[in-house]
């Protein structure tokens, strides 16, 4: 007896560790051949930056740097209020946040995840119920029918042994997660959804308040050149030339009303972005903006910490990884436990009396025999779908990588472009004030002055577009970075997505990562050093 005992033991241990190597309870671990990209693609940037930069000091060309994972500066972990110091621009955006349809689905989708997952958590205990019951027993034309009662309760218990409750759980985690990386996303593309359209909005203003007062400079020179004429003080300002300024200054004023109107159906789609009918959106102006001009970009790896579709496609993964153990764990047994009492006085057609306390308990185990095909069937595809999510995820880390190195070339030559921007507008300014004396002079036509001032003009205008690109540029950076995304929703209990146990092997996990990275910089920045030295 002792021997078979004995014998029972050794062979369920046994199968525990075949099932372990099955993968069955094993938890999910990123895969080592799923990595993000060492450094961000830097090449040409030093370049843009250097030509900038040969303007002179005047015009140095700010620059992000990768920066280090313990830098404070790092854009991605900025808040957005920091990121945007507008008050007028940080009230649009937590308007958004806080009326924004899809925001709000999204946050009350991350709600139906969390319920689902306590749902799942809840199927590792048993379930309880009470019932009560009264009739009457009786033969037709016999005697008087007897009155019958019972009170009882019944439970049954699933246990899990072979893994199949723990990778449901494991699965509505990876689903939860993969809900709140989808908030998230909705989150960072919002606030800079409203940051873009905000700056684009300022920007017309700006080229609006150019384009009116080139208007009253042309006034201004048209009526100068008439009383010039009148005079015959310069053969210059004959009736041909006040006819070409006239039409030069009916070109600007044509333009006006094309930016009026965008301006007007600007207003209107930000208004809906933040929840709010078309109407006037009070704003500051183009030249107060500040956008943060050092920070730091951090290193690839940190997408993973942060950006929230780095976050969705491992979930994805997380939750392809359960459901790959769940078809395997289909092929063994399901254990359960049920047990129910009874206080009655029925005991068939006959009556007890006094009632009685009638109890069952009973122990099932169920083994699929003739489903072992479409068990088969069922595997092949959660393996072929933890494949595909694997692949997306791949892919998700080079694009999230590309569209950081897009971003940080973007801010490097709007940069560049906003210096040699500058440095044309001065020399256009020159050159009107030049050709307008020497025609004065007599020395030079007026053809040569009204394409001065259209250069001017035009070069102004660019400026504008050139310096809504560079703060643009760094919208997108925000973006790419996951940035304004780290917000939580009130009272989503983050801590506990799984036990105990394995919360503290996640978090020792991310700090061994993290201190990988440290010495790896650190080392970096020695061997710079001695290469310098």
């Amino acid at each position: 007896m002792k021997t078979n005992i004995i014998r029972n033991i050794v062979a369920l241990v046994a199968a525990s560790g075949l099932l372990t190597a099955c993968g069955i309870y094993k938890s999910y671990e990123r895969p080592e051949d799923i990595q993000a990209p060492d450094q961000y693609r830097m090449d040409n940037m030093a370049e843009v930056k250097a030509d900038a930069d040969s303007l002179g000091p005047a015009f140095a060309l700010a620059s992000a740097d990768l920066g280090t994972i313990q830098d404070s500066n790092h854009l991605g972990f900025m808040p957005w209020k920091e990121m945007f110091p507008d008050p007028k621009l940080q009230y649009l955006i937590q308007k958004g946040l806080d009326s924004n349809f899809d925001l709000r689905n999204a946050v009350l989708q991350v709600r139906q995840m969390q319920a689902l997952l306590a749902k799942a958590r809840l199927s590792f205990t048993p379930s309880l119920n009470v019932s009560g019951t009264e009739g009457f027993n009786g033969i037709i034309d016999m005697a008087d029918p007897q009155n019958t009662f019972g009170i009882g309760a019944s439970a049954s218990w699933e246990i899990d042994i072979f893994g199949k409750l723990l990778n449901a759980k494991r699965g509505a985690v990876a689903d939860f997660l993969q809900s709140d990386a989808a908030r998230r996303s909705a989150q960072t593309q919002i606030i800079s959804s409203i940051a873009s359209a905000y700056y684009s909005l300022l920007m017309l203003d700006k080229q609006l308040e150019i384009s009116e007062q080139t208007v009253e400079n042309w006034k201004k020179t048209i009526t100068m050149m008439e009383s010039m004429k009148e005079a015959g003080s310069y053969a210059a300002y004959n009736q041909a030339a006040i006819e070409q300024a006239k039409a030069n200054s009916m070109a600007v004023r044509a333009g006006i009303p094309d930016l009026k109107r965008q301006i007007r159906e600007l207003e209107n789609s930000l208004a809906l972005l933040v929840g709010m009918p078309g109407q006037p959106i009070d704003r500051n102006r183009f030249e107060d903006q500040e956008i943060p001009a050092q920070f730091s970009v951090g290193v690839p790896s940190q997408m993973f910490l942060n950006r929230p579709d780095v976050m969705a496609a491992e979930a994805q993964l997380m939750s392809a990884y359960a459901s790959t153990a769940a078809a395997r764990a289909a092929f063994l047994p399901g254990f359960n436990i049920t047990a129910s009492g009874n206080w009655t006085n029925a005991a068939g057609t006959a009556i007890l009396d006094p009632a009685k306390f009638v109890w069952q308990a009973v122990a099932s185990l169920a083994l699929p025999i003739f489903n072992q095909g479409a068990n088969r069937a069922n595997l092949r595809v959660a393996k072929a779908g933890q494949e595909i999510a694997a692949n997306n995820f791949k892919q998700t880390l080079l694009n999230a990588a590309n569209e950081v190195s897009n971003a940080l070339f973007q801010y490097q030559t709007s940069g560049a472009k906003c210096q040699y921007r500058t440095e044309q507008i001065a020399s256009l300014e020159k050159a009107v004030d030049f050709t307008t004396q020497l025609m004065q002079l007599g020395s030079t036509t007026y053809l040569e002055v009204l394409t001065a001032q259209q250069s001017l003009l035009s070069a102004q205008l660019s400026q504008v577009s050139d310096q809504y690109e560079r703060m643009n540029s760094v919208i997108s950076l925000y973006r790419a970075l996951g940035g304004g995304s780290q917000e939580e929703i009130e009272g989503v209990d983050y801590e506990n997505l799984d036990s105990p146990k394995a919360v503290r092997k996640r978090t020792k996990a991310a700090e061994k990562q993290v201190k990988a990275l440290i010495k790896q910089e650190k080392a970096e920045a020695k061997a710079a050093k001695r290469q310098k030295s």
